[in-house]
C-alpha cells in the first residue's frame, strides 16, 4: 500500500505566473534604471549625498510609475474581457448557429471524432453559461482576470521596484566617497542579479543556475549600457 503511494505520479505546477511576472518587472527595472542614475551622477560628484537624495526620488517616481503602469494594463485586461463576454453572450443568442459551428471547429482541432463531434456541441451548448465559457477559453483564448488583479499588479511592481532600487543605492547611504560606492554597487547589484535569477528560476521551474546566469548577464549589460549613457549625459 506504501509502495503504491511513493510511486504515484504527482504533476506540480505553478499557478501564480501573474505575482512572478509582476516581480520580475519590478525587480528588473529597479535593479538598472537607479543602479544607472546613480553611477551616472557619482562619475561627476565627489560625495555621495547628491546620489542618494536624486537616488531616492527616482525610486519613489519609478515605484509610482511602475505601479500605475501595472494597474492600467491589468484593467485593460479586465475591461478587454468584459467587452469580449458580452459579445460572446450577444452571439449565442442572435446567432447560435453560427457559434456552434465554431464550438464543433474547437473540437475537430482536438481531434474528436466527427461522428462524435455534433454531439459534444449539442451538450456543450445546452447550457448558456458553459457555452460561454467554453468560447472565452477555448475559442479566444481568454482566461477571466482576478477581481483584485489591478490593485494587487500595481502593489507588487510598485514595492519590487522600490526593494530592487535599493540594493544598488544602499552603498552609497553607507559610502561617503563615490567611486568606493559605485565599485561596491556593482558588485551588489550583480549579486542581486544572481540571488534574483536563482529565485526566479526555482519557482517557475526552470534550471535556477541557469536562470541565474541569464538574469545576470541580461540585467548587467542592460545596466551597463543604462551606465553608459547616464555617464555621458551627467
Amino acid at each position: 500500500m506504501g509502495d503504491s503511494v511513493d510511486n504515484q505520479h504527482i504533476e506540480k505546477h505553478f499557478a501564480s505566473s501573474d505575482l512572478i511576472r509582476d516581480i520580475v518587472i519590478g525587480m528588473a527595472d529597479g535593479l538598472t534604471v537607479p543602479f544607472a542614475l546613480a553611477a551616472g551622477l557619482s562619475g561627476s560628484v565627489s560625495g555621495t549625498d547628491i546620489v542618494v537624495v536624486a537616488g531616492i526620488a527616482e525610486i519613489a517616481a519609478g515605484s509610482i510609475a511602475m505601479g500605475l503602469g501595472g494597474y492600467l494594463a491589468a484593467r485593460t485586461d479586465r475591461e478587454h474581457y468584459a467587452t469580449e463576454l458580452e459579445r460572446e453572450r450577444r452571439e449565442i443568442q442572435e446567432v447560435p448557429e453560427r457559434e456552434k459551428e465554431e464550438v464543433a471547429d474547437v473540437l475537430r482541432r482536438w481531434g474528436i471524432p466527427e461522428s462524435n463531434v455534433q454531439s459534444a456541441t449539442d451538450s456543450i451548448s445546452r447550457d448558456p453559461d458553459k457555452w460561454v465559457d467554453f468560447m472565452m477559453k477555448h475559442e479566444l483564448g481568454l482566461e477571466e482576470p482576478e477581481p483584485k488583479r489591478a490593485r494587487n499588479s500595481s502593489i507588487t511592481i510598485g514595492l519590487s521596484y522600490i526593494i530592487g532600487g535599493l540594493i544598488p543605492l544602499s552603498p552609497y547611504m553607507f559610502i561617503h566617497q563615490a567611486n568606493t560606492a559605485l565599485m561596491t554597487s556593482v558588485i551588489a547589484t550583480l549579486i542581486a542579479l544572481y540571488v534574483f535569477g536563482y529565485v526566479k528560476g526555482r519557482f517557475t521551474g526552470s534550471k535556477p543556475f541557469k536562470s541565474a546566469w541569464q538574469t545576470t548577464l541580461v540585467g548587467g549589460v542592460a545596466a551597463g549600457i543604462a551606465f553608459f549613457i547616464a555617464n555621458i549625459i551627467s
